[in-house]
């Protein structure tokens, strides 16, 4: 066969499943999709939120903790007690901060895929994507307490999904268009100039 190169250009997805695995394919100067790049920013500052969430207050704690235990200790000198202090808060911070990072950075990465991939599917972004979405995730985090932990999951993700989709969407509101709509546009006008160059 010829080389694609030579043929008519390929239309704009129409179809849902079309458009979801367009979300995973890098373009002619291999970037991906602003979706995609969102989902790993997404992921990335939720990671570094959560390590803060629980790092900080396991710092405090291990630090005032580790100086209340060591008055009959002794140092060499003030710097050596302070250095020992952060020591031990430094531990804290990296092993509390771990343990909320990863369930954070997991949490939002299955809301925002879960999400996207309705929005994008359905090409259009609404409010129930979002309690979708949440509904999703929340149930998915609790099922191993069983049913009525999958339950209470469900309504405790819809519940924090509504409002952060509705958060979202009034951000969205401010630039004028969504990212749905700001899609098809490039996707049409790039077509349309690839069958003018063709």
């Amino acid at each position: 066969g010829a080389p694609s190169g030579f043929g008519r250009p390929a239309p704009p997805p129409q179809t849902g499943w079309e458009r979801l695995s367009e979300l995973w394919r890098r373009d002619d100067l291999q970037r991906y999709p602003e979706e995609t790049v969102n989902l790993f920013k997404a992921a990335f500052t939720a990671g570094v939120v959560g390590w803060l969430y629980g790092g900080l207050p396991a710092f405090l704690s291990a630090r005032r903790a580790f100086i209340e235990r060591s008055h009959g200790e002794l140092f060499q000198n003030r710097a050596d007690a302070v250095q020992s202090a952060h020591r031990a808060g430094l531990r804290s911070f990296i092993r509390y901060g771990w343990r909320w990072s990863w369930r954070v950075t997991a949490f939002v990465t299955i809301f925002n895929m879960v999400s996207t991939g309705l929005s994008v599917y359905r090409d259009k972004t609404t409010i129930s994507n979002f309690a979708a979405a949440g509904g999703f995730t929340g149930a998915l985090f609790r099922m191993n307490l069983g049913l009525q932990g999958l339950a209470g999951g469900m309504v405790f993700g819809t519940a924090f999904g509504i409002p952060a989709g509705g958060l979202l969407m009034a951000l969205h509101s401010l630039t004028g268009e969504t990212l749905q709509e700001k899609r098809s546009r490039e996707r049409r006008e790039l077509y349309e100039r690839k069958l003018a160059e063709w």
